[in-house]
C-alpha cells in the first residue's frame, strides 16, 4: 500500500507532466483564466471568460505570449475553442469517464501568469447525463470537493496519473464548480473545429406547458403550440396551432412536459433526421413525422 509520500510524489509528477499543456488565457478585462490544449494549435477554455473574439493572448509555461483567435463557442455548455498562432502545442492525454469512481483523488489545475496552481480533492459526485439551464447536453454529472480558485475556469480536472478528465467551470451550477467530462469536450470541440459553431435542430414552433386531462394518465402536462413558423420543419410536417406535443421518439422516447424537455431532446445529431411526435389534436392522439432542419 502506497504511503503518503508516494501519493504526494504521484500528484506532483502528474501536475508536472500536465503543465506544458496548461496555458493562461487573457480574453476579458478583469483577469486571466486557464486553457487546456486540445490539438497542436487549439485549446479549450470557457465561454463565459472569453469576452472577445479577437485580440486574445495566451501565456505558455515558458512565459512566451502568443496571439489567439476564437474558432467557436458553445454557450450551452460554457465551452470555447481558440486557435493559437504558431501552433506546436503539447496535447495532454484525455481520459473518458468509464473507469472513474467516487472517492478517487483528483487535482483541479489552472495557470495564473507563469504559475501553475492546483487544488486537491476527491470525486464527490459521479451521476448520469444532465442538461444545463441553456439546454446543453453534458455526458455525466462530475463534481469534486476540490476548492476552486480565481482563474481555474477552463483548466483541467486531472487524475493522479496526469490524464485530463474534463474542463472545470463555475458558470453552470449555483451549487459550485462542475467538470465538463472529456466526452462532452470532445463532442463540442470537434463540432466547432468542423463547423465553427454548434449546430442546432430547428422545429420552428413556440410552446407553452398546459395541463392534460386526467384521461392521459401519469403525464400531467404537455406542450401547446402557440406559434408555428411558416416553412419551418414543423409547418412542413403538418403541425398546427393548438396541437399539444406529448412525446418525441428519436427513436429514444422523451415525454414532453416542459419546454426544457423539448430543448433537451432536440440533439444536434438529429439534424436532417426524421423523428416522430405524439400529438394531441382535437381530443385525439396521433403521430406526426417531422424531418428536422437546422437553425440558421
Amino acid at each position: 500500500m502506497a504511503n503518503l509520500q508516494d501519493v504526494s510524489e504521484s500528484l506532483a509528477n502528474a501536475l508536472e507532466a500536465l503543465s506544458p499543456s496548461l496555458v493562461g488565457v487573457h480574453a476579458r478585462r478583469r483577469y486571466g483564466v486557464s486553457g487546456t490544449v486540445w490539438t497542436d494549435d487549439t485549446l479549450i477554455t470557457t465561454h463565459h471568460t472569453t469576452e472577445r473574439d479577437e485580440d486574445i493572448t495566451i501565456k505558455l509555461q515558458s512565459g512566451e505570449t502568443r496571439s489567439a483567435s476564437l474558432v467557436g463557442r458553445d454557450p450551452t455548455t460554457d465551452l470555447a475553442l481558440l486557435r493559437v498562432e504558431g501552433g506546436n502545442l503539447i496535447r495532454p492525454t484525455w481520459q473518458d469517464g468509464e473507469n472513474l469512481r467516487v472517492g478517487q483523488l483528483v487535482l483541479m489545475a489552472g495557470r495564473r501568469k507563469e504559475n501553475v496552481r492546483a487544488s486537491l480533492g476527491i470525486i464527490s459526485t459521479l451521476g448520469e447525463s444532465w442538461h444545463t439551464r441553456a439546454s446543453g447536453h453534458v455526458h455525466r454529472d462530475l463534481r469534486t470537493d476540490a476548492q476552486p480558485f480565481r482563474g481555474f475556469s477552463g483548466g483541467p480536472l486531472v487524475s493522479v496519473s496526469g490524464e485530463v478528465l474534463g474542463i472545470n467551470t463555475s458558470a453552470l451550477s449555483r451549487q459550485g464548480s462542475v467538470t465538463l467530462p472529456t466526452e462532452t469536450v470532445e463532442r463540442v470541440a470537434n463540432t466547432l473545429l468542423e463547423h465553427g459553431r454548434m449546430r442546432r435542430p430547428y422545429l420552428g414552433v413556440g410552446v407553452q406547458p398546459v395541463r392534460l386531462p386526467e384521461a392521459y394518465g401519469e403525464q400531467k402536462t404537455g406542450l401547446l403550440l402557440i406559434s408555428v413558423a411558416p416553412e419551418s420543419s414543423g409547418a412542413k410536417a403538418g403541425l398546427v396551432l393548438g396541437d399539444t406535443l406529448l412525446e418525441l421518439a428519436t427513436p429514444q422516447r422523451y415525454s414532453l412536459r416542459h419546454f426544457d424537455d423539448l430543448q433537451a431532446a432536440l440533439r444536434e445529431d438529429l439534424i436532417d433526421q426524421e423523428v416522430t411526435f405524439k400529438v394531441l389534436r382535437g381530443g385525439e392522439v396521433r403521430e406526426v413525422n417531422v424531418t428536422l432542419g437546422e437553425r440558421a
